[in-house]
């Protein structure tokens, strides 16, 4: 079955609009893990405009299950990662002024970078992923940095899935395959949602893991939390 890992980036959001610490993040990731989700994801920026960096240092105590922090890797974000050491750490290519991810490395023209961040981290143990489009020339250099995994781009799947699904999922299956091969595990998240999840796993089941956020801490607000894990689970198995 691949694994659920909720980012709780949204529920920092709307604590941080009205100050204080209403919804409490720390609670609510507690509540994603009871309500069965395998994993906790967060995605620090340099703003902090919804999890702070003293939050992640929060989480740690209390996590339980996978810990994946994503990001783009300053130097502020380095000594955060090095110093809680999650058990996954996602290299995410933001620039501090984006609002949300939308592309994937450039892993050729990045390759030095990309291999001495994951050369950091796995001395110290933690997976690393990086996250990348369905182009195999990035595929094939991202395997080349020596990453454990990749974290397929998915925003251009979601996108187009309600015009033609199969044609929409293709670039993604050869991806995955191409991925396979070279001996690197997958992950994907990007606008993944109740929809379009079950069908994105049913032709690529290899995906270990799913990082999903903004579509279900949305569903949330009309079925509740606890409902709407469950039903992403249910997509999942």
């Amino acid at each position: 079955m691949t694994r659920l890992s909720v980012n709780i980036n949204k529920i920092a959001t709307l604590r941080n609009a009205r100050g204080g610490n209403n919804p409490n993040v720390v609670e609510a990731a507690i509540n994603c893990e009871k309500f069965g989700a395998h994993g906790i994801t967060v995605h620090p920026r340099p703003d902090e405009r919804h999890i702070k960096y003293s939050d992640v240092l929060e989480l740690k105590q209390v996590v339980t299950t996978e810990f994946n922090i994503e990001g783009y890797p300053d130097q502020r974000f380095i000594d955060l990662v090095c110093k809680v050491k999650p058990q996954q750490v996602t290299l995410v290519p933001d620039l501090p002024s984006q609002v949300t991810s939308n592309t994937g490395w450039d892993t050729v023209k990045n390759k030095h970078f990309l291999i001495e961040m994951v050369t950091l981290f796995k001395n110290l143990g933690i997976r690393t992923s990086i996250f990348v489009g369905p182009d195999l020339e990035m595929v094939e250099a991202a395997a080349e940095c020596g990453t454990d995994r990749i974290e397929l781009y998915t925003e251009p799947y979601a996108t187009s899935f309600h015009d033609d699904r199969f044609k929409a999922i293709e670039p993604f299956v050869v991806a995955a395959k191409r991925a396979k091969e070279l001996g690197l595990d997958l992950n994907a998240g990007h606008d993944l949602d109740l929809y379009n999840l079950k069908f994105f796993v049913e032709q690529i089941p290899d995906i270990k893991e799913v990082s999903i956020g903004h579509a279900l801490i949305s569903d949330a607000l009309y079925l509740g939390l606890e409902t709407t894990i469950h039903r992403y689970l249910d997509c999942l198995k």
